[in-house]
Order: structure tokens, then C-alpha cells, then sequence
């Protein structure tokens, strides 16, 4: 598990963007937190710095959509899902666990 960040510091409709060997993005959205890798799968652009509206990020390169709680884009120009991550929240503590990749298929 990466320790992300403490919940006091991931307001509602944020993102926080984890380095790593693959890049994760975290997000507090619809009352929830969520990651997916921080690049989106049409072109290089990270998520982190996209637009957050409900559950869905938009890339801010090309507008494509991302489903927050399944990484499966639902506009074009994206057609390939992003792989999404558990996230837990304990003791304040907003934590992703990198090992688990939840690919779609």
C-alpha cells in the first residue's frame, strides 16, 4: 500500500497524482476516493490535471472521459480503459494498494 495523503488534504472534487513506476491518480469525488493510472490511454496527459465532474475525469488534452470507479472512458477520442486501484481510508489516511491492478477488459 502507497500512502497517499491525509484525507484533510484531498478536498471534495481533487486530485492528487502519485509518482511511482507507473503514475496513479487519486481522487475524492461523489464521496468517495478513487485511483486509476494517471495517464490517460489515448495520449500522454495526466489525469491529475484533468477536470473532475461527478464520478468522471476529463483529460485536459483531448476532453475524453473517464469513468472515476471503472477507468472505462465513455466519449472518444479514448477507447482503451484505464486500469482503476483499491483505495482505503484508515485512521484519516487516504492509502493505495499499487499490487492490486484492476484491469477491464
Amino acid at each position: 500500500m502507497i500512502r497517499a495523503c491525509p484525507v484533510s488534504e484531498l478536498p471534495e472534487g481533487e486530485a492528487l497524482r502519485l509518482e511511482g513506476s507507473v503514475p496513479v491518480s487519486v481522487f475524492h469525488a461523489e464521496g468517495g476516493y478513487y485511483a486509476l493510472d494517471d495517464t490517460c490511454s489515448h495520449q500522454d496527459a495526466s489525469l491529475a490535471d484533468g477536470w473532475i465532474e461527478g464520478c468522471y475525469v476529463e483529460c485536459p488534452l483531448h476532453a475524453a472521459r473517464f469513468d472515476l470507479r471503472t477507468g472505462v472512458p465513455n466519449c472518444l477520442p479514448a477507447k482503451n480503459a484505464v486500469r482503476t486501484y483499491p483505495v482505503v481510508v484508515a485512521d484519516g489516511v487516504i492509502y493505495v494498494d499499487t499490487r492490486v491492478r484492476q484491469d477491464v477488459a
